[in-house]
C-alpha cells in the first residue's frame, strides 16, 4: 500500500486552515537532556477495548470474534492471564488474523491484544521472537483507520523503550515506513493518534544510543524538524483561541519531544536554531492562566534553556521583555519537585538579568524590573527556601556566563543580580530624594534581606 494514501479520520489538514503538507507552515543554561525520560508506568500502560459495536456488513461469526476479541483484549491486562494466553498459542493467532483479516475493527481488536501483551516485559520477547510478526505489526503502520494505527504507534512505542529496542529500530528504519510516521503526524485530526504518533518519535529521540543512532539522522533528513515545529504551531493557535482539555497532552508530547531534541549532542543545533520555535515557546511562558497546561510550561522552560545554550543571538529578543521575565517566575512552582527544570529556568532567568546594567539604565527601566521582582518576591522566597546550591564546574559556568567565574549556581547568580538591582534602586531613591509610590519600600527591604540571607548561606555551604 503506498505511503501516501488517505487514512481515513487522517485528512490532510491544509483544508482546515491549519497546514499544508507540501507547505510545511502553518496558516494561522545548560541543556537539559531527557528530564521528561517515561517512566516504566509510562511505558507499560495498557489499553482497554472500546465496546462492541456491529460491524456493517458483518456476518454472525465476525460479531462473535468481535465480542470474545474484546473479553481477551481486556484480560490480557493482567500478566497471569497473557502468559496463559501466549503459552496457548494466541500470539500465532493473532499473527494469522493480521495477514488474512480485512476488517478494521478485527484489525483493531489484535492489534489491541499484542499492544497489552507487549506491556509485559517477558511476553514483549515472545512477540520479537514469533517469526515475521514485528514486520506485520510495522505494515500495519499503512491502514486506513485512526484506531488501528493508534494501537500500531503504541505497540511500537512498547518495542523500542523495551530490552529489544535494537530489533524495532532495524524494523523501522526504512525510509518509506519513517516518511509514512512522519506523514500520519503531520496530517491527522485525530488528537489522540498525534499523541500516539509523536510519542513513537520521542521514543526515538530520547535513545541516544542504538536507536536514536539508526533512526534520528533519517527522520533529520525527512523533515522531523519542521514537522515538530508546525504542530506546535497548530497546538499553540488552538490554545490561545480555546482551551481544549483533551488537547493538552498533545501539546505536551509534542514540547517533551522537541525538549528530547535540543537536548541531543549530534542534532540538536538545527531546532535551536529556529526563531519560530523560539516565538512559539517564549509565547506559552507569557500565558498568565498556567495551571491548566503547567508541565506544557515547564517543558517549555526547559527548552528555552536548551536553546539559549546552543545560540545566544534570541537573548536580546526577550532581554526586556517583562511579561517573559514574569512567565518565568511564574512557572518556577510548577517545577517544584523538578531539580532539573527548576535549575533550566534560572538560568533563563540569570541569562536575561545578566545584561542589565543597573546603575546606567534610566530608572524608569530600573523600575519595571523592580516592580516585576516584587511582585514575583513569593515565589522566590518559597524557592530560596531550599538553599543547597546546584553547583556548576569552573568550566560549566563559564560556558554558561562567560563574564562570572566561579562555581555559583544559575540561581545564585541570578539572586546575586536581583540582590545588586535592589541596592541600586535604594541608592538612586536616596540621592534623588523622592518617593515612588508603585514601589513599596518595605516590599524592597523584605526582598533585598531575602536574597543576602541566601547568598550568605551558599557561600557558606560552598566554603565548606
Amino acid at each position: 500500500m503506498n505511503a501516501h494514501n488517505v487514512v481515513q479520520g487522517v485528512v490532510a489538514r491544509s483544508g482546515d486552515g491549519v497546514m499544508d503538507a507540501s507547505k510545511g507552515d502553518p496558516e494561522s543554561m545548560d541543556i537539559v537532556g531527557n528530564r521528561n525520560e517515561s517512566t516504566s508506568e509510562e511505558k507499560d500502560k495498557g489499553s482497554s477495548c472500546r465496546e462492541p459495536e456491529k460491524l456493517s456488513g458483518s456476518s454472525v461469526e465476525e460479531e462473535a470474534w468481535e465480542e470474545h476479541g474484546c473479553v481477551l483484549w481486556d484480560l490480557v491486562a493482567s500478566e497471569t492471564h497473557a502468559e496463559l494466553m501466549v503459552q496457548n498459542l494466541i500470539l500465532q493467532v493473532l499473527h494469522a488474523n493480521l495477514l488474512v483479516s480485512t476488517s478494521p475493527r478485527i484489525r483493531e481488536i489484535c492489534l489491541g491484544i499484542i499492544g497489552n501483551l507487549a506491556c509485559h516485559e517477558g511476553l514483549l520477547k515472545h512477540i520479537e521472537s514469533t517469526t515475521g510478526l514485528v514486520n506485520i505489526l510495522v505494515g500495519q503502520l499503512f491502514l486506513d483507520d485512526t484506531q488501528c494505527l493508534c494501537e500500531v504507534c503504541r505497540i511500537l512505542t512498547t518495542g523500542l523503550y523495551g530490552a529489544g529496542c535494537t530489533f524495532w529500530a532495524e524494523c523501522l528504519q526504512c525510509d518509506d515506513i519513517l516518511r509514512r510516521i512522519l506523514w500520519i503526524a503531520e496530517n491527522t485530526l485525530n488528537p489522540h493518534l498525534i499523541e500516539k504518533c509523536v510519542g513513537l518519535l520521542l521514543a526515538i529521540l530520547e535513545d541516544q544510543s542504538e536507536v536514536g543512532q539508526l533512526l534520528i539522522p533519517p527522520l533529520m533528513t525527512l523533515g522531523l524538524t519542521s514537522l515538530l515545529i508546525n504542530l506546535l504551531s497548530f497546538e499553540m493557535s488552538k490554545l490561545t483561541r480555546e482551551r481544549i482539555p483533551e488537547r493538552y497532552p498533545v501539546l505536551e508530547m509534542i514540547l517533551r519531544a522537541i525538549e528530547a531534541l535540543s537536548a541531543s549532542d549530534s542534532h540538536s543545533k538545527e531546532i535551536c536554531s529556529s526563531k519560530e520555535l523560539f516565538h512559539l515557546v517564549c509565547h506559552l511562558m507569557k500565558l498568565q492562566d498556567k495551571a491548566e497546561v503547567a508541565t506544557c510550561c515547564v517543558s517549555a522552560g526547559v527548552l528555552v534553556a536548551n536553546i539559549l545554550s546552543e545560540t545566544d543571538s534570541f537573548i536580546p529578543e526577550v532581554s526586556q521583555d517583562f511579561s517573559f521575565l514574569e512567565g518565568l517566575f511564574n512557572t518556577l512552582p510548577f517545577a517544584s519537585d523538578d531539580l532539573e527544570a527548576r535549575r533550566a529556568i534560572w538560568s533563563v532567568i540569570a541569562r536575561l538579568l545578566a545584561r542589565v546594567n543597573e546603575s546606567e539604565i534610566d530608572t524608569s527601566c530600573l523600575r519595571q524590573y523592580i516592580l516585576v521582582l516584587l511582585s514575583k518576591s513569593d515565589v522566590i522566597e518559597d524557592d530560596l527556601l531550599d538553599i543547597q546550591p546546584v553547583v556548576y564546574s569552573k568550566e560549566e559556568s563559564q560556558n554558561s556566563f562567560p563574564s562570572l567565574q566561579g562555581k555559583s549556581s544559575a540561581r545564585t547568580i541570578a539572586i546575586q543580580k536581583i540582590e545588586s538591582m535592589l541596592k541600586n534602586w535604594n541608592i538612586r531613591k536616596e540621592e534623588n530624594m523622592y518617593e515612588d509610590c508603585s514601589v513599596n519600600t518595605d516590599d524592597v527591604k523584605r526582598l533585598y534581606d531575602c536574597c543576602q540571607r541566601y547568598i550568605s548561606n551558599c557561600r557558606s555551604i560552598e566554603g565548606s
